[in-house]
């Protein structure tokens, strides 16, 4: 996190008390947006991964460590994606609403628990 988290990102809190609804549809969101880079458990190993350098994060390492778990860090690379690391992590503020973010998160601190296909489509 060497780079400082802009001023509108800082002390972001998550408005949610995850439910397993909220779990489940943030799967189903990651399920749409992130897995084809990110995987279907968060190893950086979709099928899109396979032509980025730097290759995608693994989330679900990353989501286990603190720097990198805390609301505000998660909302803010969310939010604007990967530009400020330099990498090709399109920014999701334009296409998902902040709730939408905040269950992506909800899912991933679940431990990216498996998502029926049927719902994903």
């Amino acid at each position: 996190m060497h780079y400082g988290i802009p001023a509108e990102y800082r002390d972001a809190k998550s408005p949610l008390k995850p439910t397993d609804a909220d779990v489940k549809a943030g799967g189903i969101l990651y399920a749409k947006n992130c897995a084809s880079c990110h995987g279907n458990e968060g190893l950086g190993d979709g099928e899109a991964a396979k032509g980025l350098t730097p290759s995608p994060a693994l989330l679900a390492y990353l989501i286990q460590r603190p720097r990198h778990s805390g609301d505000e860090y998660l909302l803010w690379t969310l939010s604007e994606g990967g530009k400020q690391f330099e990498t090709d992590m399109p920014a999701f503020k334009d296409a998902l609403a902040r709730d939408e973010m905040w269950r992506i998160v909800a899912y991933m601190r679940a431990g990216f628990p498996e998502v029926a296909a049927q719902d994903t489509k």
